[in-house]
């Protein structure tokens, strides 16, 4: 087999350095993007040039290579694995026996699909790429492309390189290469009426409206309470905001996803070059606001508790109404441009580059390195200021960076987390109606299952209950009911502006339906899907808007792709011993969700959705074979969003215990409720009374003792 070519372009030059230290500084610290010199013209010819390094990047070069295609693979940055390889390892899997193909074989290799490491990804990504004969070229920008007609010839990067290909693939995070190619997209929210998407545009009706929201808390906004002339804090915006439904220009929130660890010899939080501890005096006015409020250092939905961040050992996300997510941060980073508007109806697709490639870059880099003093700059606030309160203080202290990841980067990560950039425009645009199952695509190429997702994308001044305060706006988690198909044509773009070029992350969407396919596993199974497609148009010497659909579906079902959701699918339940009732046969009250990840027992498994405290119960009557001994376990998966005070009433010949559950801990198949001796009926009943995550009930078990 043919070895892997890592060819890296030095960086030799730096930005402006004024301050004594920074350049010392910078050669540690994370990058996006800085000049290279430019080395000698050279020209590489290949069949499958993809331009991206992340997760879908990598599955499509070297599905295009094993169906004996010459592949290069070229990376913006030093690294390849985009977010998988930057941090992102909880991974975001939706409906995991959805995942088949190269994603499956990924997940399959490194023993895990998900909580790995970084640095195992990354590793494990180029020694599938070596495998496979895939040239791969890091650190390379583009400068420019070539076009004859609507056909891409050859795109250069500024190392000197000219790439020329039969069939290109934008696999970036931005859709820097469509648009170079003057292909048709979007960047922010569409309006509402736009495709009929009660998520769309502004203000949602359904919608995160009660979460991260600082608690529903009347905090002033100003820098001296209630004084609208001393100014508005750091970090809300003073520009107007639309009406609900209205679409615009802005961007769900990014962030980095940190590694942290516990153990001895963790890194402790760095203070970054320019740390300006005002920026976090919202924060600070949210920590001191009230004694009752309660600090989970995670996800929480319960009234009066927030983040304000995730720490946990392995990847730590955003987790709080004022997190590590910069809110406002990003909105010129996909194509260089912001405009403040208010969109009743949906404008026309933008073609081209509203700003040069290398402009861009350095724009880019200047917001990258807004996010990294941001980002620092909170978690240094949160270990060190003394205007937070020292228990808090104590605990985020128990964390530091990992020291055996991102050494390259200080220990912090190398890649921000870009949750969307450009949307391409095709002929068929992916709306929520395909991710609610009300609309399904004829041609799929993969199956996405992830909750339609959006960060926070404005922090803003509202009038609420007769005060001024502050609230976020822009976030939603909205489930969808099963997997959906994405179309083929989403990734082509219409015929009269390319034939020969394949989007599968800034693919054809609506903001509210990228929130659902913008997840890792999805791109791998798309870029999987997007390599088969070149190497079958030039076999057949055909445009990819002309390739035919049954022999590709053919090619992908055999190599285990997944495209039809078909709920036999699932694989077999665990032969569990004992006697085993389900989810579905118990009696419930309220209004419980079908769960979305792999079940414990039969084929789904219900949660609260961590709402409705108090309004819902499961409620199982089971009558046993004979009198006796009995072990009562509680099913479920466990996950660290679960809550640790789940309500288990156990009634047993009149005798009632009322029991507590951490369903953040199991035993891999669920809890044990205890022993009883039960003589004909026990009656278990799960409860979301005052609990502080989601209640998850996948079953009831008996096993009988001596």
């Amino acid at each position: 087999m043919a070895t892997v070519v890592l060819l890296s372009a030095a960086f030799v030059t730096m930005k402006n350095v004024a301050a004594q230290g920074k350049a010392q500084y910078r050669q540690l610290a994370p990058s996006y993007y800085q000049r290279v010199e430019r080395g000698e013209q050279r020209v590489i010819e290949c069949d499958v040039a993809v331009y991206g390094g992340t997760p879908a990047g990598v599955t499509a070069a070297i599905q295009a290579s094993r169906e004996g295609k010459k592949s290069v693979l070229i990376s913006f940055n030093q690294h390849v694995g985009g977010m998988t390889s930057g941090g992102l390892t909880a991974t975001d899997l939706g409906k995991k026996e959805s995942i088949g193909g190269l994603a499956l074989e990924f997940y399959n290799r490194i023993g895990k699909q998900s909580n790995f490491r970084p640095s195992q990804a990354e590793s494990l990504y180029l020694k599938m790429l070596e495998e496979a004969g895939v040239m791969v070229l890091t650190g390379r920008a583009l400068e420019s492309v070539g076009m004859e007609g609507s056909r891409l010839l050859w795109a250069s990067m500024e190392t000197g390189e000219l790439i020329r290909g039969k069939v290109f693939v934008d696999s970036t995070y931005e859709g820097d290469l469509l648009a170079a190619t003057n292909i048709s997209y979007r960047v922010g929210r569409e309006p509402a009426v736009a495709y009929d998407e009660s998520l769309a545009g502004q203000w949602q009706t359904i919608s995160w409206k009660d979460v991260y929201q600082f608690c529903r808390l009347p905090l002033s906004p100003y820098v001296e309470i209630d004084n609208p002339r001393s100014g508005l804090l750091p970090e809300i915006a003073s520009e107007e905001f639309g009406e609900p439904g209205e679409g615009d220009y802005r961007v769900q929130a990014y962030n980095f996803r940190m590694y942290l660890s516990d153990k001895v010899g963790k890194i402790p939080f760095p203070k970054p070059l320019g740390y300006e501890p005002d920026r976090y005096s919202l924060l600070a006015r949210f920590l001191n606001a009230e004694s009752s409020l309660r600090w989970t250092l995670n996800y929480t939905t319960v009234p009066m508790t927030d983040g304000p961040v995730q720490m946990r050992s392995g990847d730590s996300n955003n987790a709080g109404s004022f997190s590590s997510d910069y809110v406002g941060g990003n909105y010129q980073w996909p194509d260089g441009t912001y405009q403040q508007a208010a969109l009743v109806e949906l404008p026309p697709p933008r073609r081209g580059m509203p700003v040069p490639l290398r402009e861009l870059y350095e724009l880019r880099e200047d917001i990258f390195q807004d996010h990294v003093r941001y980002q620092q700059g909170l978690m240094f606030f949160l270990s060190r200021d003394p205007r937070v309160p020292k228990e808090l203080r104590d605990r985020v202290n128990r964390f530091g960076l990992d020291p055996n990841e991102f050494q390259r980067t200080g220990h912090w990560p190398h890649q921000l987390y870009v949750r969307e950039g450009r949307r391409m425009v095709s002929d068929y645009v992916i709306t929520q109606a395909d991710c609610e199952s009300k609309k399904i695509a004829p041609d799929s190429i993969a199956l996405a299952s992830y909750a339609m997702d959006s960060h926070f994308c404005q922090r803003v001044v509202v009038e609420e209950g007769g005060k001024t305060t502050v609230r976020n706006e822009g976030g939603f988690g909205h489930g969808c009911p099963r997997p959906y198909p994405v179309s083929y044509r989403a990734i082509i773009p219409k015929r009269e502006e390319c034939v020969n070029l394949l989007v599968p992350v800034c693919l054809s969407s609506s903001h509210v339906a990228y929130g659902s396919i913008r997840m890792e596993p999805v791109f791998m199974i798309l870029g999987q899907s997007a390599g088969t497609a070149a190497a079958f148009a030039i076999d057949d010497e055909i445009a990819l808007q002309d390739l035919d659909y049954a022999k590709l579906k053919a090619k992908l079902e055999r190599d285990e792709q997944r495209l039809i959701w078909q709920e036999q699918r699932n694989q077999p339940a665990k032969q569990l011993a004992g006697l085993i009732i389900d989810d579905a046969e118990a009696t419930k009250s309220g209004d419980w969700t079908l769960g979305t990840l792999a079940a414990v027992c039969g084929a789904t498994y219900v949660h609260d959705n961590n709402r409705g405290k108090g309004e819902k119960t499961m409620t199982f009557d089971v009558k046993v074979p004979k009198s006796g001994k009995y072990q009562l376990k509680l099913l479920y998966v466990a996950n660290p969003n679960r809550s640790t005070k789940t309500q288990v009433d156990v009634v047993v010949d009149g005798r009632k215990d009322e029991l507590v559950i951490n369903q953040r801990a199991s035993d891999k198949t669920g809890k044990s409720l205890g022993t009883y001796r039960v003589e004909e009926v026990v009656t278990v009943t799960v409860s979301n009374r005052d609990t502080d995550g989601f209640v998850v009930v996948d079953g009831l078990q008996l096993l009988s003792k001596p």
